[in-house]
């Protein structure tokens, strides 16, 4: 199975209910590190988590620095993976993060099933979460919190160091969700979503 397979599926079944409510944001490669790294699947809510792919024709070389970067950002995150990879993989992950194998169903659609459920990410880096906002939304925040012209011309790291500074984490996550949000040219288009769900009960709700 190839990685656009996989994700079509994710998004008709295991999604498909995150689509249909529009106080959530699910965007396909958000960029982490700004864009140095990239989410496959983005899912944004009353939290922030992360699907990240791995079909047979993936290579796993990169899978340690994508880990690195999800874990500094996402609430939870899951890697669907194809069966070839699972032992690779669960050697790899730390143990909070959840783990779905696909799998080639007799029609030749993709089968999901739950091997681990995520659990919540307690290592959550507040920088890596700022730097989640585009320049003028940081600006926008630090002046809504008083800070001077001079210090708002400064360069995106210091202006995340300032919102880090200034506002808790938990704060500060709720405030860059909301902005992910309201980039509504981000929403993913909708997709046919299918009756008869073949998908077992996946590890993120």
């Amino acid at each position: 199975m190839k990685d656009e397979q996989i994700r079509s599926a994710i998004h008709r079944k295991i999604l498909r209910h995150h689509h249909a409510n529009v106080d959530t944001l699910v965007i396909d490669e958000l960029g982490l590190k700004h864009g140095r790294k990239r989410a496959d699947i983005a899912v944004i809510n009353g939290h922030l988590n992360g699907y990240e792919i791995k079909g047979d024709e993936d290579s796993l070389s990169r899978l340690s620095g994508q880990v690195e970067a999800y874990s500094a950002v996402f609430d939870r995150a899951i890697v669907v993976v194809a069966n070839r990879h699972l032992r690779t993989v669960q050697a790899i992950l730390p143990p909070w993060w959840g783990v779905v194998v696909c799998k080639e169903g007799p029609r030749k659609g993709v089968l999901f099933e739950t091997i681990r459920r995520a659990t919540i990410n307690m290592g959550v880096d507040s920088f890596s979460v700022a730097q989640l906002l585009w320049r003028k939304e940081a600006v926008e925040i630090l002046a809504s919190r008083g800070l001077p012209p001079r210090v708002l011309r400064s360069k995106r790291s210091v202006l995340y160091a300032h919102l880090v500074d200034l506002i808790g984490s938990k704060e500060l996550c709720r405030l860059v969700r909301e902005r992910l949000k309201t980039r509504s040219s981000w929403r993913h288009p909708p997709r046919p979503f299918v009756d008869g769900d073949s998908s077992r009960s996946v590890a993120m709700s």
